[in-house]
């Protein structure tokens, strides 16, 4: 039979489960674009810029059990995707990046768009592939979503050249799709011996990241187990319930929360799983880490590369902990509770929320009075995008979260621009729940007039945008050491202007009495499908334990002819202002 390659990849992406595809048509895929437009299955999504529409993709890959799918134009579409591939890349989130691609089929040079794209995809992808014959196209991209799904999750690059896109070839079959096989568990190595070391431990702790997004109710039964403490990393914020009495918070070293530093203060013996100990989790790396520390992570390459592990095990964190927990049951007696641990994070958290409430000034938004009244006022079910920023760490900090995959954010790769677009992703994939973003002044110029994208698709995203009219994360790393802010500060932005521009409703939200009324107003407007932006006048003044943490772990890694240096410097610049 004969059949264009437009026609074949549709028929693979179809049978891969794909929901939706993002991008913007081009000359080399203007015959994929066609393609797609007659399935029933799968949902084209114009976007404004080819960055938003990987930032979409990746909210698909990171909720849902569908995989997000760009097809953008090679080189330039290619270029412009690029950081939201890369924040795919080091989160771990599966996607599969489709270009076409320059002709095959002529000799000539210096083709439009042409260039390297696969030494380009190289760093940013776990595979890429370019489809020479017909007969390849939907075996290649089974294979590419194969190793995008498998092991650690990540994104895989096709490229279609576009006269195989366009043109009919002849192919021998139309191959099944066979889902990837799940690798049959074994007991894993080390699995007996971190259960005697967690049953002989006087105060075992657990630090939980986005390796065990799947995991939660593993989670929550070998804390209730152990009666041990739980600290996530960044990205796995929503791996464990924030309102479970052994939740301690974001982290657990100098960097963290009290709750989390006092709670882990005593810890003997570490369960770590589904984190690989990166800088943002670590605080930098200034975290300490006991001798006994079991690391479970399903990268074999991540366990022990920043902190040696005693016991390391490779695996898929669901399927590893559920055989821990039966080790667990055979060997060990369950820990009676222990109400002075409980007790004293509780008290930890409540004083902690009491040094942001103390912190109020007039006629500016407390981010903790926020906070308390977007978590009261928002479904457990709901699912918050948080862009890069200050604003990160105070959601981190100050929003707790209840249920699992109910928070994306960028980490490793820590684009901006990020939450606009990947609420956009999030709301398509679940229409039915609420869907909000936070985001800071910063980074929401670089991707607010993606929210065209949701007003045209009737889409009720709710966009905070926390405005100070400077990059505040950075603003703040640098007033601390240099007593100044180069290149920080922000042109007057009318965020009302860009509303008006894209189709959203705009509601400012001035100071602390507005923060309930906005809220539910917002909600309301979003539940009719029209997007919302809320212009926050934040108060970025109260600096948080993240920021704080982290600038002391830095500076004490100086030299200590460096750290006169930067001491004298500060004191000079202080004095002569």
């Amino acid at each position: 039979m004969k059949r264009t390659g437009a026609w074949l990849a549709v028929y693979a992406l179809e049978q891969i489960g794909a929901r939706f595809t993002f991008g913007i048509p081009g000359v080399h895929t203007t015959e994929l674009y066609d393609a797609l437009n007659n399935s029933n299955r799968i949902t084209q999504v114009l976007v404004t810029h080819e960055g938003g529409a990987s930032f979409m993709a990746d909210a698909i890959g990171r909720l849902s059990d569908s995989i997000g799918v760009l097809t953008v134009v090679p080189a330039a579409g290619l270029t412009h995707a690029a950081s939201g591939i890369g924040e795919a890349f080091l989160d771990g989130v599966p996607m599969l990046v489709i270009t076409g691609g320059p002709r095959t089929d002529t000799p000539h040079r210096y083709q439009l768009h042409q260039m390297d794209t696969h030494r380009f995809m190289g760093g940013l992808t776990k595979a890429t592939f370019r489809v020479e014959r017909h007969d390849d196209v939907v075996p290649t991209l089974f294979k590419a979503y194969d190793i995008a799904v498998s092991g650690e999750p990540g994104p895989v690059f096709v490229e279609l050249p576009v006269n195989i896109l366009l043109m009919n070839g002849e192919i021998s079959e139309l191959p099944p799709f066979k889902p990837p096989q799940v690798p049959r568990v074994e007991a894993p190595a080390g699995l007996a011996r971190a259960a005697e070391l967690l049953a002989s431990a006087k105060h075992p702790c657990i630090f939980a990241g986005w390796g065990a997004r799947d995991a939660t109710s593993e989670l929550v039964r070998l804390a209730e187990w152990l009666e041990a403490p739980v600290a996530t990393t960044l990205q796995g914020l929503s791996v464990f319930p924030g309102n479970h009495p052994l939740h301690v918070g974001f982290g657990f070293g100098p960097s963290a929360v009290p709750a989390a530093q006092n709670a882990f203060g005593d810890c003997d013996c570490m369960i770590a799983i589904g984190t690989r100990f990166a800088e943002i989790a670590t605080g930098s790396f200034g975290t300490a880490v006991p001798e006994n520390l079991i690391h479970i992570d399903i990268n074999p390459d991540a366990i022990g590369a920043n902190y040696p592990a005693r016991v390391g095990i490779a695996g898929d964190a669901t399927a590893v902990l559920g055989q821990l927990l039966d080790a667990l049951a055979t060997s060990t007696p369950r820990r009676p509770a222990q109400p002075a641990l409980r007790e004293q994070i509780k008290r930890d958290k409540a004083a902690y929320r009491e040094s942001w409430y103390r912190h109020d000034a007039a006629g500016i938004v407390n981010p903790a009075r926020f906070f308390d009244e977007l978590r009261r006022a928002m479904p457990d079910d709901g699912i918050l995008a948080i862009d890069d920023g200050n604003h990160t760490f105070l959601t981190a900090e100050l929003m707790p979260i209840h249920a699992p995959k109910s928070v994306i954010l960028p980490t490793d790769f820590n684009c901006m621009g990020y939450a606009v677009p990947a609420a956009i992703g999030a709301k398509l994939a679940f229409p039915g729940r609420n869907v909000q973003a936070i985001v800071g002044d910063g980074a929401f110029t670089m991707t607010c007039m993606e929210i065209l994208t949701a007003a045209s698709n009737g889409l009720g995203v709710v966009y905070y945008v926390f405005n100070d009219g400077e990059l505040a994360q950075i603003a703040q790393a640098q007033s601390i050491p240099y007593g100044r802010k180069p290149c920080t500060q922000l042109g007057k932005l009318n965020i009302e202007g860009v509303a008006m521009a894209t189709g959203a409703a705009y509601l400012p939200m001035n100071d602390n009495a507005a923060i309930a009324d906005v809220i539910a107003r917002a909600g309301e407007i979003a539940a009719g499908g029209q997007p919302v932006i809320v212009g926050v006048r934040i108060d970025y003044s109260k600096r948080t334990a993240f920021t704080q943490g982290t600038v002391k772990t830095n500076f004490a890694r100086f030299p200590l002819n460096e750290k006169l240096r930067f001491l004298t410097r500060a004191a000079v610049r202080r004095v002569t202002g």
